[in-house]
């Protein structure tokens, strides 16, 4: 299953690295901090998240080493777990969110805090947050972990 889950973990954080390379060194958004992609439902939007999710518990300097250890710890409890699982759709939940927590560790040790560029919005609803392909996979996992998760044991 640890194989499983590592043949998701391994696409979704390169999908991570290679949009934040595109967007926010190529593109430059770094200094250009806003493009308009297909406003206002998707643009591309500089946010440095030195907290969690959408900036919660930033704790300074300090925080980024216990992101950066937590998330660690997250993966690996996490690749442990899934070896004693069965099942395509638990094995992907736990590779996308491995993918997308070593994406954003990544970050935090090149940048010091998380690259998010991608904001939505609809229906005249403006969005003020941003979030990247990490992210995404964090979301998706945990969704599929929770749909799946009650698979029998391997």
């Amino acid at each position: 299953m640890l194989a499983r889950a590592l043949a998701v973990a391994i696409p979704v954080f390169l999908a991570d690295r290679i949009t934040k390379y595109w967007v926010v060194e190529a593109l430059d958004l770094r200094h250009r901090l806003f493009i308009p992609v297909l406003d206002p439902w998707l643009n591309f939007t500089m946010a440095w998240n030195e907290g969690i999710n959408f900036g919660l518990l930033d704790m300074g300097g300090a925080g980024r080493w216990v992101l950066i250890v937590l998330a660690l710890a997250i993966t690996i409890g996490l690749a442990v777990w899934v070896r004693h699982r069965s099942g395509w759709g638990t094995a992907a939940g736990v590779g996308a969110i491995m993918g997308g927590a070593i994406g954003n560790v990544w970050d935090r040790l090149q940048y010091g805090a998380v690259a998010d560029f991608l904001n939505t919005s609809c229906c005249g609803i403006h969005n003020p947050f941003a979030f990247n392909v990490a992210d995404a996979g964090i979301f998706v996992g945990a969704v599929l972990i929770a749909i799946f998760a009650r698979d029998k044991k391997a």
